[in-house]
This record gives structure tokens, sequence and C-alpha cells, in this order.
């Protein structure tokens, strides 16, 4: 990130001691993989849901569940599997013969921070299910509807290169994930970090139990209303909209982004913002968090995806081509 030495009109102190406070326990266990921690950290100050993408062995579930174990908030984690119902997620109604009445199970999904582990493996169905509760917060069950505790998260990791037994996630649900992070393998210098330290304690049990608890649930909403009042002009605004735009008129694009990659860019650019000690943004906050918010809310055209064109090269050109403001 920049180095900035603006002096803002909001005091950013408290929130900065609470970034770095988790920053520092999880760099106890994960070494590198510096943008996965900046993306994580930014996804829970915009409140949104992040979905984490590498080959395995990358940390990408360990990265999620150190982010929860410093957080004093409920932790879920749901593996996903071919056979996992819509009720294993969010709960079914059983009867009690003592009462002789229904009464609603609560599944796993109720929590403050929810690891979803190889999200694509489960069918259809159970995708379905997510759709009400990443964007409403909230569940519904025969009729009655069940709000979640504040701050909600959802987390999920998918392996990229394994296609048996995986299904494609819905369209409508990569929609609703703020970010997509690409993992990538670590550094040469980096791996024999990671072997030192691995040398050093047995077993991932031994380093994650040195990760502490250092925010709670209630100041984690304090720091996301803070974010939501940092100052973002009109031209900045006009900016957001024109490079979603372009993904509408792309000719290299089949299917654009929506008026939700619009907000999730201007959120996550407020994160940002406050992340480098300001409290209003800049076109290069934008020009961070485009291609994380838009590569997974873009379909190419199958000429372009032929030639070997990514949704990230395509991100690129747009950005080239949109003009910033001054």
């Amino acid at each position: 990130m920049e180095v900035n030495t603006f002096e803002p009109r909001t005091d950013l102190a408290p929130l900065h001691e609470a970034i770095a406070a988790i920053r520092a326990e999880i760099g106890k266990v994960i070494i590198g993989q510096h943008q996965m921690v900046e993306l994580l950290t930014a996804g829970i100050l915009a409140n949104g849901h992040i979905l984490i993408e590498g080959v395995p062995g990358v940390a990408k579930t360990l990265a999620a569940k150190l982010l929860a174990q410093t957080i004093d908030a409920k932790f879920s984690r749901i593996q996903f599997t071919p056979d996992l119902m819509p009720a294993d997620v969010l709960g079914t109604s059983i009867f009690n013969p003592q009462s002789k009445a229904f009464e609603y199970k609560r599944g796993p999904i109720f929590g403050n921070i929810i690891l979803i582990d190889e999200i694509n493996r489960a069918p259809a169905k159970t995708q379905a299910a997510l759709f009400e509760v990443m964007e409403e917060r909230q569940i519904t069950n025969d009729g009655i509807t069940y709000p979640l505790e504040a701050p909600f998260m959802v987390i999920a990791t998918q392996n990229p290169i394994e296609q048996e037994g995986t299904y494609r996630l819905p369209e409508a649900q990569l929609d609703r994930f703020l970010f997509k992070i690409e993992v990538r393998y670590p550094a040469l210098t980096e791996e024999v970090a990671i072997l030192q330290a691995a040398n050093l304690h047995t077993g991932e049990e031994a380093l994650t139990a040195r990760v502490n608890k250092v925010v709670s649930g209630a100041v984690i909403q304090q720091l996301q209303a803070q974010v939501r009042s940092v100052l973002l002009e009109e031209k900045l605004l006009q900016y957001i909209a024109a490079l979603v735009n372009e993904t509408r008129m792309n000719s290299g694009i089949y299917l654009g982004a929506s008026p939700r990659a619009s907000i999730a860019v201007m959120n996550c650019s407020k994160a940002i913002a406050v992340m480098n000690n300001r409290d209003f943004v800049t076109p290069d906050d934008v020009v961070y968090v485009l291609p994380h918010i838009l590569r997974h809310r873009i379909m190419l055209t199958p000429e372009r995806e032929m030639e070997g064109i990514s949704p990230d090269d395509i991100i690129s050109s747009i950005l080239k081509a949109v003009e910033v403001p001054r």
C-alpha cells in the first residue's frame, strides 16, 4: 500500500490499531500473501463477502480461519460436499413431541464469520440456499424471517484447477461476493520461511494456538460505520460508474457487471482509503480494488476466451480507456 502523510479530519487511530492488531496476529502464522491479508481486512471493513481462489496448499482456508480467530465473534465452518443439502446449511424444522409443534433448528450459517470450504463442490440447490443469507443477511423458514446477527461475513474458498465433482457457481451468487482473491504460489524466500516456521512448530494446532482475539464484533461494526462515512467526491462516483458501465459496452465481454459491482467498488475504495490513513477516496483506490471486484462478475465472449484473454486483461484495458478524473 502507498505511504501517505496526510492528516485525516477524523480520528482513524482506533481503526489503524485494530487493523494492525489483526494483521499482526495473522502474520504469526501466514508468511507472505500480503495482498490476500490486505483484501481480507478491506472486506471486513467494507462489510462484504469474499471468495478466495487458489490451488491446494496456499493457505486459503488457514487464512480465513485465522482471520475469524482474531475477532471475538461466533465462527462457523461448513465443508461443502456434493451430498450437502440446503437444510444442512440453513437448518430445518423438527417436530417436538413434547410441545407437539415444529421447532426451527438453526444451521451453521447462523454465526458472524462463516467459512465455506470448497464452495463449488455443492450442487445448485445448496448454492441457491445462500442467495438470501448473503444479500439480505436473513433466513426465511416456514414463512418466518430470522435476521442474522451483525457482523456477518462469508469467506468461501475454491480450487480453480480440479473440476471433477464440482459445480460452477451461479452468476447470481458470484455477484454477491465483494472480492474474488486469486492466491498465487509464495516466492522462494517466503517458502523457505514457511519451512523454517513449520520446522520449529509441530502441526497446525501449535501455530494457530498463538493467534489471539484482538477485536470484538461490536468494534468491527463501529469500524464499518466509520468507513461508510469516508468522503467520496462526485467526480469519483462518475468515474466508478463509467468503469462499470464500460464492462457492458466492451465487445470482448458477454455479460457485464451489475450496479451491485459499482456499490462494491465504492465501498471497497473507502476501506482502502482509511487503510492508507485517509478519510477521502482517490482514483488510485478505485484502480487498486477494481480487478478484485470485477474479475468474477464479467463473462468473456467465447472468442476472447479462445484467444487466451483473461478477465484481468479486459479490466486492464478498461482502466486505460476510461479517463481518470483530476
